[in-house]
């Protein structure tokens, strides 16, 4: 009988596997509650019996939004084509988002398994369960990347391009050609197709390179004091990161989650390194901050217990001193106001960040006089920076199991931190 309590409490993807062979895959926000479900719904359900009673093993992917489950989902599906990801009770195919690639203006539309003939036409994405998981993820995303969605192009704007959905309208785009405004015409044609191209990027998973242009392009407008056009591409970033930290669905490397012993193991043998006398890393606790220009900031601490993401044991934190200016201030109010609760200590403590934000963190522990390992875990690349004398950075390959497992705790940590200060956005934003 397979057991679910070796599984993450996280959001990710999982499969259901006898041997090699794939035999189911689903997501969740919580991906060992989802087990457990498919257990007991085994006892009434002919499907779910088929599905639990048929595995040896399950697998879990890790990400680090709902949406990126999503996509991972679909990707998955549609390379190994499990026996039992079919809808049964109707018996219809999965749907798919099309994008017309071949067409003067590419639309993007929903539709069923195409035929071999229908594949050549265009760029397809999938596939999807239901018409209404697929349709909430095109309407989140056509909110900060409007698209067309109308069949046969006319004379008149469309309903979409009205409300901003589709802009440009390809009606609009050729009406400006009609009236000879070739420059006009040209300068929308590209702006729409540029608008597609980000579609496909999204659809594709790469969601960082995305998100970067827009801050890019949002840097360039406030540099060039082109504010009103600032405030659109700022609104649009807000609707992007909503998407992938805080809406939820019924870029860019999804980390495979290792459930087995041999992670942790890795990691213990490599922090004892630096840490001779740590002898257990049951308890890894890991911090990050997250802000807009030293505003609404926000702070978190994520738990691995046993090496396996904890989320009851989680903690967010509203930044309460309104006059820190820096993230290394903030670090240091959301780390006094942990240890001065009565919980658990963690035998690892983790900060997301290089070499000041360590020393940020060691200079509170010793303040308040308690000893604990420190380590930060420093971007591009990701590197190890461990707080002892000298504060050394290690850098490592990404194939060792044990830094792995810090750079998963390190992305729940901004993922989690990410989802709160975007929820304080959301509600002074309203």
């Amino acid at each position: 009988m397979i057991n679910p309590d070796n599984q993450p409490t996280t959001t990710g993807v999982y499969i259901f596997k006898k041997g090699n062979g794939i035999l189911y895959v689903g997501k969740s926000v919580n991906i060992r509650a989802r087990l457990r479900s498919h257990i007991e719904n085994a006892k009434v359900d002919t499907k779910e019996s088929l599905i639990v009673n048929g595995s040896d093993t399950i697998e879990s992917y890790i990400t680090d939004s709902e949406f990126k489950a999503f996509l991972l989902e679909a990707e998955l599906i549609q390379k190994y084509h499990p026996k039992y990801n079919v809808v049964w009770k109707d018996d219809k195919s999965y749907l798919y988002i099309k994008i017309t690639v071949k067409e003067k203006y590419p639309k993007v539309l929903l539709t069923r398994k195409p035929s071999f003939a229908e594949a050549t036409e265009g760029e397809y994405f999938g596939p999807f369960s239901s018409v209404r998981t697929a349709s909430m993820l095109l309407r989140e995303i056509r909110k900060f990347v409007p698209y067309c969605s109308q069949k046969n192009i006319s004379t008149k704007s469309c309903f979409y391009s009205k409300i901003g959905l589709c802009k440009p309208c390809p009606n609009e785009i050729d009406a400006r050609f009609k009236m000879l405004d070739v420059r006009k015409g040209e300068e929308l044609k590209k702006t729409y197709k540029k608008n597609i191209k980000t579609i496909m990027k999204i659809l594709n998973g790469n969601v960082k390179k995305v998100l970067e242009d827009f801050y890019k392009r949002l840097r360039f407008l406030i540099k060039e004091k082109n504010y009103e056009e600032a405030i659109v591409v700022r609104n649009k970033i807000f609707r992007f990161e909503q998407l992938l930290y805080s809406k939820s669905l019924p870029d860019e490397t999804v980390n495979q989650y290792n459930q087995s012993k041999e992670a942790l193991s890795s990691l213990l043998e490599l922090m004892k390194k630096y840490f001779p006398s740590i002898a257990s890393l049951s308890r890894i606790e890991c911090y990050d901050i997250s802000n807009t220009s030293q505003k609404l900031g926000t702070g978190s601490m994520v738990v691995l217990q046993n090496g396996l993401i904890h989320k009851p044991e989680y903690r967010k934190f509203k930044i309460r001193n309104k006059k820190l200016q820096s993230d290394f201030g903030m670090i240091e109010e959301i780390v006094k106001r942990r240890f001065k609760q009565n919980w658990e200590l963690p035998h690892l403590l983790v900060i997301d960040g290089g070499k000041p934000q360590v020393r940020t963190v060691l200079k509170v522990l010793s303040a308040l006089r308690i000893s604990l390992p420190v380590i930060g875990l420093a971007k591009n690349p990701d590197r190890l920076v461990v707080g002892i004398n000298g504060i050394p950075t290690v850098h490592f390959l990404t194939d060792n199991t044990g830094f792995n497992l810090l750079r998963l705790i390190r992305d729940e940590s901004h993922r989690f931190a990410r989802k709160y200060h975007l929820f304080l956005r959301d509600r002074n934003f309203r």
